[in-house]
């Protein structure tokens, strides 16, 4: 800014609209949404900020982004020096700054939002990543001298590929063993390219790959390898488990095992990973929902993810259907806003009982049945409750269903020594992310079950800092 703004006059510029598609438009294309802040929105935002005494947002970032120190950098047009100042705490900014929910972190805590709407911190986070790689390039940090200790990373989600930054800065030689053909994770088969370009996930892996960071694809830990035979035949001197939670939940009633009925895994991988818009052009096809009538079964960014792409693959009827009623979605509300935008037809407080099947086998309707909110459960959300009376019959084509995932047990089967809650997630010492093995350290989904990319990242980055401490001194466990 070309003058020094006083506290009041911050506090008076309103929050800045971050361009978009038009939504009739991008209903019919898989190109990203958000057009990303131009350098005078940036720099407008950014002095929204009044440079709290006690910058308490910083408490909502999981990985610990000096947010008020990369803002201010920001307003002053400082684009690149803000970038270097986010990438100490976060090794990929471009991607938190598009699929965190910052709302719900460093946001709900900015000051501003006491009376006034937050800061648009994750905006101008990924402001700043975009325009150091669209600039200069991803520039790289300094590398500590090598320890010559070995790291082995299970999983190339947000937890490994943050664990990896860390590690390969501190010396220590890290690989990184994914079981798909391509590195990111979720980031690459579970996030739609309207919402995460796979550019910028190539970008940033690409990046950690000149660091010295060494990937290894189509290698499935607990069937290549075990984790026993990466320490005693491989010589890792530690592991770090990030395989996520992958293996998705059903819904257990009658006719879901019809043809055309997906999990939102399956069909998301297909599509994100496998490119199944572009068939035949790509080999792995989906089922053509073209002028077809879809339902969503589920209210997070995953079943969000899931509709919005049913759209953008042509369905004429695009449903969500959710037991619940829409204040109690845990999906984003950007993702809520944009997906009605859309032309999503939202069906909550509704419940499935059974899925109808035609006499080959594939799904032409659904049967629901009306609910209504109780008391609260042990989440603290309402129970639904059925009605009485209320089913009835809603045509359907293609049913994905997204109410959540768990862990998958190959790790467990291949590793008796290590511990295990009973939702098969691994048990660790929150503090240094430590297993009940020796040497081997755990993150992520794989730990917490279904959460955020960037709650990954911070059990990347701690278990990165517990593991370093542990190979300098692996007499002590």
């Amino acid at each position: 800014m070309e003058k020094e703004l006083t506290k009041k006059e911050r506090m008076q510029i309103p929050r800045q609209q971050m361009p978009e598609q038009e939504a009739g438009a991008r209903s019919r294309n898989f190109n990203e949404v958000n057009l990303g802040f131009t350098e005078e929105l940036a720099k407008m935002e950014a002095a929204r900020c009044i440079q709290c005494p006690k910058p308490v947002c910083v408490a909502g970032c999981p990985v610990g982004v000096n947010i008020q120190g990369f803002i201010q950098l920001v307003a002053e047009g400082k684009f690149l020096e803000a970038a270097e100042e986010v990438k100490k705490d976060n090794v990929l900014p471009a991607i938190c700054g598009r699929v965190c929910p910052q709302e719900e972190q460093c946001e709900v805590k900015c000051v501003l939002g006491n009376k006034h709407e937050p800061v648009a911190i994750g905006r101008l986070e990924r402001f700043v990543a975009d325009y150091e790689r669209e600039k200069v390039g991803i520039r790289q940090p300094k590398l500590a001298p090598k320890t010559g200790k070995k790291v082995a990373l299970v999983g190339s989600g947000p937890a490994a590929l943050s664990c990896a930054g860390d590690l390969i800065q501190r010396g220590h030689d890290v690989t990184v063993f994914e079981a798909l053909h391509e590195i990111g994770g979720v980031l690459v088969y579970g996030i739609p390219e309207f919402r995460l370009p796979k550019a910028i996930v190539k970008a940033e892996v690409d990046a950690l790959a000149e660091l010295g960071v060494e990937f290894r694809t189509n290698y499935v830990i607990g069937m290549t390898d075990t984790i026993d035979e990466l320490m005693k035949d491989e010589g890792y001197d530690a592991v770090f488990i990030a395989t996520g939670a992958g293996l998705p939940y059903f819904m257990n009633i009658p006719g879901e095992n019809l043809n055309s009925i997906y999990s939102a895994n399956e069909f998301l991988t297909r599509v994100n990973l496998m490119k199944a818009y572009d068939f035949p052009t790509h080999d792995t096809p989906v089922f053509d929902c073209r002028d077809k009538n879809v339902a969503v079964f589920g209210g997070g960014n995953t079943a969000m993810d899931a509709v919005r792409t049913s759209k953008r693959l042509g369905a004429k009827n695009a449903y969500i259907i959710y037991r619940r009623s829409e204040k109690e979605m845990p999906a984003r509300e950007e993702e809520v806003h944009h997906a009605k935008q859309e032309g999503v037809e939202f069906m909550v407080l509704h419940n499935p009982v059974e899925f109808l099947g035609n006499d080959e086998g594939w799904l032409r309707a659904v049967k629901l049945v009306k609910m209504e909110l109780g008391e609260p459960d042990k989440s603290g959300r309402r129970r639904p409750i059925p009605i009485e009376g209320s089913e009835f019959e809603l045509p359907m084509d293609m049913a994905v269903i997204a109410i959540g995932n768990g862990s998958n047990p190959i790790i467990q089967q291949t590793t008796p020594d290590l511990d295990f809650n009973k939702w098969g997630n691994i048990v660790v010492d929150e503090e240094t992310m430590k297993t009940t093995k020796k040497g081997v350290f755990a993150g992520g989904d794989i730990v917490t079950g279904g959460a955020t990319v960037i709650l990954a990242m911070g059990a990347g980055r701690k278990a990165a800092q517990a593991i370093d401490d542990y190979l300098k001194n692996t007499n002590e466990w």
